[in-house]
């Protein structure tokens, strides 16, 4: 038994075979022990079994995701439909305020973590603040234009930037227009209006495309059976359900900003809120409009120079305004209003003071050419332009200086004079027209956003500018100490919108010859001290007037529109005249006190004989082409001034 054992565990050769017959064999192996069948392995040594995969988390997350999409599809559709999107662009709102404040609260230093330097950081959030803006439109854009007008206090990034502002808004469709006036009158334009849009005899008629689209409004023509001429002023559909919620976010976004970085701001928010939200209002605007025209007639040095179209009430409602049509020359259009006039001896441009709109050619015209012109009047507004000659070469034919003079004249009247100030004095708001004397005369249109200065308010401001001009600091420093002012200096160079020289502002540093190092350094320490130069003209928040948030950018809007004209008024001593005489006029102040304001305003028309050597100065070297005019020469003044204070200014008001 051993011996077979033996033999099974030894591997024996295989025996010979003969030549020829001989083939390989496979190997056989002979293996110990017994031969054992296959067996699966035991439950118990193969553990725990694994349960089968069935992405039960996957599933649940998937389903979140559609019930949240569908639920935002929803709410999207809704939005859309029924609120004017207004919660979208609230939430729009508040995610690129929140980017915007948290990219500035990480990268506002000299050397930015994230970015490569603080103009990059400037240039990446105006980008991000001017989509926003023009994504949500209407008030949003109103708001930027506000911004726009006063962009020079902001860094350069945030100037290109908002420069864009004053483009056209698009236009509603009809549709959206026809909603409205029903909404507010209960009936059809056409009842309305008395217009027909297929020619019916009789009938007035009306464009449906508009002739100009604002921000929050835009205006059509049409003539009335009775023959007149009106520009009707329709609010764009969307903007009444808009109104609220764009405030609720304002706020919202104001109160963040100014404790994230520690400027007052916030307290000025209500009184700006109502403003805007009164502009929205046109039965308010119509009610500004008379107030003003009112006011002007009663004033002999403003009453031959500047006119207020009528407003018709029959025809207005708090979103529709009917008013006079107005035919006359945007202010930026310099040529037309220098050029030589070819309109006729003894005669105005068309609708000033009684020269008639239509063409003198047109009161001899056959019977069957004016029908056809009225046939065609019911297509399109007939344009005007007989009285530019041949070619369309002529113009107006009147001074830009008589233009300008009219225009501080006007608004410091309103400013010293009336407190009731137009704040909103815009190129695109004022109109040039020409008397057939050949004097310019003025029309100034569009009076929602003003604002009211009581007589207190108004004499002390009155007083704040002579006291500016005649370099009297202790005068200076008494009334801005009463509102709250603890920089008075700062104050008046924004006030004149030129360096205030009376005080004891101190220069710093430049940047020049600086290693670029040394530039982040100071480019940095610029920006912080522009925002302490802020805090300290606001400075006692519960003083300061709300009313010199619209004032200032009266002031800044009249500065850029006399600076485009190439400066053929010395605005500062005009404006400064109109404040002294004030307190002169006013017929609320004690006779006593106007008997002493005499006597000063004749010292102070004294002393400001010096400006006058100055502006005839800038004059004669800007005939002489060997420099810019006075505008010029304040605004580079206020810049090299206001770079020490951290502001670039490098930009005119309505460059672009």
């Amino acid at each position: 038994m051993a011996h077979a054992t033996l033999l099974r565990s030894v591997r024996l050769p295989l025996p010979p075979r003969p030549h020829g017959l001989w083939r390989p064999q496979p190997r056989r192996l002979v293996h110990a022990g017994e031969f054992q069948p296959f067996l699966p392995p035991s439950p118990s040594s193969l553990g725990k079994p694994t349960p089968a995969k069935t992405y039960t988390r996957t599933r649940k997350w998937l389903r979140r995701l559609f019930y949240v999409s569908i639920a935002t599809g929803i709410a999207y559709g809704v939005d859309s439909q029924f609120y004017a999107s207004s919660l979208t662009r609230t939430v729009r709102t508040f995610s690129v305020g929140l980017l915007v404040a948290l990219d500035y609260k990480v990268n506002f230093r000299p050397h930015p973590p994230l970015a490569s330097s603080i103009a990059a950081v400037h240039a990446r959030n105006a980008e991000r603040l001017s989509d926003l803006l023009r994504h949500n439109g209407g008030l949003y854009l109103k708001m930027g234009q506000a911004i726009a007008m006063q962009s020079a206090i902001l860094p350069p990034e945030f100037q290109a930037m908002f420069s864009r502002m004053f483009d056209d808004a698009p236009q509603n469709d009809w549709k959206d227009v026809e909603k409205v006036i029903r909404e507010d009158f209960g009936k059809s334009p056409e009842e309305v209006f008395g217009v027909s849009f297929d020619g019916e005899p009789g009938k007035g008629v009306m464009e449906r495309r508009a002739r100009a689209s604002a921000s929050v409004a835009q205006v059509h023509w049409a003539r009335l059976q009775d023959g007149r001429e009106v520009a009707i002023k329709i609010q764009k559909h969307e903007i009444e359900q808009q109104l609220v919620w764009d405030l609720w976010a304002f706020k919202v976004v104001t109160f963040i900003y100014s404790k994230l970085f520690d400027i007052p701001f916030y307290s000025l928010v209500p009184y700006i809120s109502e403003r805007l939200s009164l502009e929205t209002d046109f039965e308010n605007e119509a009610t500004n409009s008379e107030t003003m025209a009112r006011l002007i007639a009663a004033e002999p040095r403003l009453r031959d120079r500047v006119y207020i179209p009528k407003v018709y009430r029959e025809l207005s409602s708090r979103r529709v305004m009917t008013a006079e049509w107005i035919e006359g020359v945007r202010l930026w259009d310099k040529e037309s209003i220098t050029r030589p006039w070819r309109g006729g001896w003894r005669q105005g441009s068309p609708g000033c003071h009684g020269t008639p709109l239509d063409s003198p050619q047109s009161t001899s015209a056959p019977q069957n050419t004016r029908n056809a012109r009225n046939a065609q009047a019911a297509k399109l507004k007939p344009e005007r332009n007989h009285w530019k000659g041949p070619n369309n070469r002529g113009g107006l034919g009147v001074s830009l200086k008589d233009v300008m003079t009219t225009m501080v004249d006007l608004f410091s009247a309103q400013m010293f004079l009336f407190g009731w100030v137009h704040c909103d004095p815009h190129p695109g708001n004022i109109f040039i027209r020409r008397k057939p004397s050949g004097q310019p005369e003025l029309v100034l249109i569009d009076h929602g956003l003003y604002i009211h200065m009581e007589p207190t308010f108004r004499h002390q401001y009155a007083r704040f500018w002579k006291a500016l001009l005649t370099f009297d600091n202790r005068t200076l420093s008494e009334i801005a100490k009463g509102w709250g002012v603890n920089n008075a200096d700062i104050f008046a160079s924004a006030t004149l919108l030129r360096p205030y020289r009376g005080g004891d502002m101190s220069t710093q540093r430049g940047i020049e010859g600086l290693s670029k190092h040394e530039r982040a350094e100071r480019h940095y320490e610029m920006q912080q001290a522009a925002r302490k130069a802020i805090r300290e003209i606001l400075g006692d928040e519960n003083k300061w007037p709300r009313e010199l948030i619209f004032i200032g950018r009266n002031l800044r809007i009249v500065q850029g529109n006399n600076q485009f004209l190439g400066s053929p008024v010395n605005r500062v001593k005009i404006t400064g005249i109109w404040a002294s005489r004030a307190l002169v006029d006013a017929p609320d102040l004690p006779l006593s006190e106007k008997i002493r304001n005499l006597g000063r305003h004749v010292v102070f028309r004294i002393v400001l004989f010096s400006s006058d050597v100055f502006f005839w100065f800038t004059k004669i070297r800007q005939f002489l082409r060997l420099g810019g005019g006075m505008e010029d020469d304040i605004e580079a003044q206020l810049q090299h001034m206001a770079k020490d204070m951290g502001v670039e200014l490098n930009h005119n008001v309505f460059e672009g």
